[in-house]
């Protein structure tokens, strides 16, 4: 099982079911489709939180470019300005501005990144809020 670390920002998001991936850089192990992964808040500091252990639905080569307002994701690209919203959305912002935002802060030296997108099944915390 492969552990993810999110910033608190992402913690509502994801438990609400509203956040079903991540997009992460590569790395030497990654989750595989159909393997749980366990989805920290906050990960090495005291108040880390498990927020839940869905299993991995699909892992995705993703390249997101901010210059040309572009993402391709699974060989599938994205141009066009609802997709652009969607996909943002998708991963757990308010729209595609708040993520070129969060990305200019948090990368500012890549504005054009490759790596992979790992989606889970959202049902998990969906399920989990009702009980």
């Amino acid at each position: 099982m492969v552990a993810y670390s999110f910033q608190k920002r992402f913690a509502a998001p994801i438990e609400r079911g509203t956040k079903v991936g991540t997009i992460r850089a590569d790395r030497k192990r990654h989750a595989y489709a159909g393997e749980p992964m366990q989805l920290y808040v906050s990960m090495r500091t005291r108040y880390c939180r498990l927020l839940g252990a869905p299993r991995c639905t699909a892992v995705n080569p993703i390249t997101l470019d901010f210059q040309n307002n572009r993402v391709t994701v699974g060989g599938v690209t994205l141009t066009g300005w609802s997709q652009l919203q969607a996909f943002a959305r998708g991963d757990g912002f308010e729209d595609w501005a708040d993520m070129r935002a969060f990305w200019a802060e948090n990368h500012p030296a890549t504005p054009v990144f490759s790596g992979i997108q790992l989606l889970w099944d959202r049902d998990h915390f969906i399920r989990r809020a009702a009980i």
